[in-house]
């Protein structure tokens, strides 16, 4: 039987244009913060690094404790939409603040200013906006199909944003007269934009009746459908869930394999010797990405599932990031670009319809336990981003420093340039080849099959 649909095209490309938004957060924050604040400011990479690294321990329980507000909330606008529009505002506030560290400060004025503004960005507004984004997929159709289509099209707009992103925050910085200035105007632009699309994305979406997610093929027992649960017993079924605490691992190690790309910045200035370059490659990596996002519902359709697909082309990516390896052993950079764009359109089926894995996972939940934890199910992203991304700069961080880089020395020590040979290429290709591993057990869908049947 074909199932329901819920979602027009332009449902679809206003949700997922709600990652430009996010990414004029993330892409901008997590490629070019270790660089204002060691360049421009003038901050020790080390000490940056662990201050981030403290920053996590704020974030400790937030994404479950959001996860669960947003399960238990009813508002006009429905559970997750309005934590996604009105987070938006501390996220912008605080983007501008960790870009506006006043340089009149003394040293550590200036750290403790920067790890208020990015633990508030991170532990509070990120995280309600990002998990609330993500459930919505959840939130607004039971359809897979059309949950595989939100995700493909999210991450077009996300890859879309980071490549922008990349490729002109530079320039622009330089435009506005450079220095602290500059940094300051480019954040206040990146969080206007965020604010406008955020919105539209939260107005272009509706979600279901409670009635209408609850209802299934299967009776069940009302009250147990809607029990309540409290922050404990959330924790406890995500726990409980192997398929969650997988994704969650792939989720922050793929966080940390992007913390060690963007380090190409430094790998461009100092190791190729042209920072311009680190725009080229961020074409390399985003727009083969975007391809596969293109074809990823159509081959999940082929390959009746996503969990073939995920495993074969993370197996591509892993192979494409070892060959990366070998071209810059080679001295070729355009043999690098080649391979970057081979590993990167590998990895990309996983990134559109990893979403609906996440669905595939609440559903495992539901039918194990029958309890509906979208929204804390969801939580996932955002650990994954703040986890993730957030140890993958502090070790970035502190590697530079271990490595004896000097953010005010035009050539740096031998020993800092093997370690960004090792940050940039050795490290994702690790990684790379973890996550494979990981995907090969992930396969979700034939578990929730199997309990169906069982039913």
């Amino acid at each position: 039987m074909q199932e329901k649909t819920y979602l027009k095209w332009y449902n679809k490309v206003g949700y997922g244009s709600g990652d430009i938004a996010g990414n004029v957060v993330y892409a901008f924050l997590s490629s070019f913060v270790m660089l204002y604040l060691t360049n421009t400011v003038g901050l020790n990479p080390g000490i940056v690094g662990s201050l981030i690294a403290a920053s996590k321990f704020f974030d400790g329980v937030t994404d479950i404790f959001f996860g669960a507000m947003i399960d238990k909330t009813k508002t006009r606008l429905g559970k997750a939409r309005p934590w996604m529009l009105y987070a938006y505002v501390g996220c912008a506030v605080t983007l501008v603040a960790i870009f506006a560290v006043p340089v009149s400060m003394g040293k550590t004025a200036q750290y403790i200013w920067f790890f208020i503004a990015y633990t508030l960005l991170n532990a509070v507004f990120y995280t309600a906006n990002n998990i609330a984004y993500s459930a919505l997929t959840a939130l607004v159709t039971k359809n897979s199909k059309e949950r595989v289509q939100m995700g493909s099209c999210r991450f077009i707009f996300a890859f879309s944003t980071s490549l922008l992103i990349q490729s002109v925050t530079v320039g622009a910085v330089a435009a506005f007269g450079g220095g602290a200035s500059g940094w300051r105007t480019v954040a206040v632009i990146y969080a206007v934009i965020g604010l406008v699309v955020n919105t539209i994305s939260v107005l272009s979406v509706k979600e279901l009746p409670e009635e209408e997610l609850n209802a299934s093929g299967n009776c069940v027992e009302k009250e147990k459908e809607t029990e309540k649960y409290g922050l404990v017993e959330a924790a406890k079924l995500l726990i409980a869930n192997k398929y969650y605490l997988m994704i969650c691992g792939v989720y922050i190690l793929q966080q940390v394999y992007t913390a060690m790309i963007n380090m190409g910045i430094y790998y461009m200035i100092y190791v190729l010797k042209n920072e311009n370059l680190y725009g080229i490659f961020s074409w390399a990596v985003n727009i083969p990405l975007i391809i596969a996002l293109v074809f990823t519902p159509a081959l999940v359709a082929k390959w009746n599932g996503m969990y073939q697909l995920n495993l074969r082309g993370y197996t591509l990516g892993t192979i494409g990031r070892g060959l990366v390896v070998v071209a810059a052993y080679l001295g070729s950079v355009p043999l690098m670009l080649l391979f970057t764009a081979i590993a990167a359109f590998g990895q990309g089926p996983w990134q559109g319809d990893m979403n609906a894995v996440i669905a595939c996972c609440s559903e495992y939940t539901y039918l194990t336990k029958r309890k509906r934890v979208d929204g804390t199910m969801y939580s996932c992203t955002s650990l994954g981003i703040k986890l993730g991304g957030g140890l993958g700069t502090a070790a970035a961080g502190w590697l530079l420093a271990a490595s004896g880089f000097d953010g005010t020395a035009a050539v740096q020590t031998e020993s800092c340039i093997r370690m960004l040979y090792f940050m940039y290429l050795w490290i994702p290709l690790i990684i790379s080849l973890i996550i494979t591993l990981v995907l090969s057990k992930m396969n979700v869908e034939k578990a929730n099959a199997e309990l169906k049947k069982m039913k």
